[in-house]
């Protein structure tokens, strides 16, 4: 089984990932690895930080680590929050004050477009790789839903109806940013694997 570690311990992250790669990975977490250190994430792009939260583990373990960054972006603020999504009311994270902050700027405006982008960096073997997924989508007035996580209540994918903290876990893995992106991570790395054992992990 490949055993590859996962820059986080967010566990509605892990649990999303671990929905998305199957039992064909064995997943680790910082938490398993014992490391809690506060890695940075002071890039100015989702690019940026995914590669820097990267770099820091894989020099710590030596072992094949993937990191990701998400931004919600939202038209009518310009691109914002974008790469301060998690931090955008504060440093605290907090996900209900971070949705009072948008909801509040955006006000009764008319354009509602958004979409969620996550960015995922991956070191094998010395050797550096994104991947990146995107879903288009609009911010309603109001939360609705109790699933999901950050921005999730507020926010509805093109062609639906339902938030994504209305929708079960695996229909939200069929269309989400993250399971666009994790999935080519996923590819890739089964690819990776057989290619006559070279630098397989």
């Amino acid at each position: 089984m490949i055993e590859i570690v996962f820059a986080t311990n967010n566990e509605n992250k892990l649990t999303e990932i671990r929905n998305i790669l199957g039992t064909t990975f064995s997943l680790l977490c910082l938490g398993d690895l014992k490391i809690y250190d506060d890695i940075p994430e002071n890039e100015p792009t989702l690019e940026g930080n995914a590669m820097q939260k990267a770099r820091y583990i894989y020099k710590m373990v030596n072992i094949p680590v993937f990191a990701d960054d998400t931004g919600l972006e939202i038209e009518s603020l310009n691109g914002l929050p974008g790469v301060n999504s998690a931090r955008f009311a504060g440093e605290d994270k907090n996900s209900d004050s971070n949705i009072d902050k948008v909801l509040k700027m955006m006000g009764t405006s008319v354009n509602r477009g958004a979409r969620f982008r996550t960015v995922i960096a991956l070191i094998l073997d010395g050797s550096e790789f994104t991947f990146e997924g995107t879903v288009k989508g609009r911010i309603i007035t109001e939360r609705r839903g109790r699933e999901g996580f950050g921005y999730d209540p507020v926010f509805v994918p093109d062609g639906g109806d339902l938030t994504f903290a209305e929708m079960p876990l695996n229909e939200k893995n069929m269309i989400s940013h993250r399971a666009k992106a994790f999935e080519k991570l996923r590819e890739f790395l089964l690819h990776y694997n057989h290619k006559d054992n070279k630098g397989a992990i």
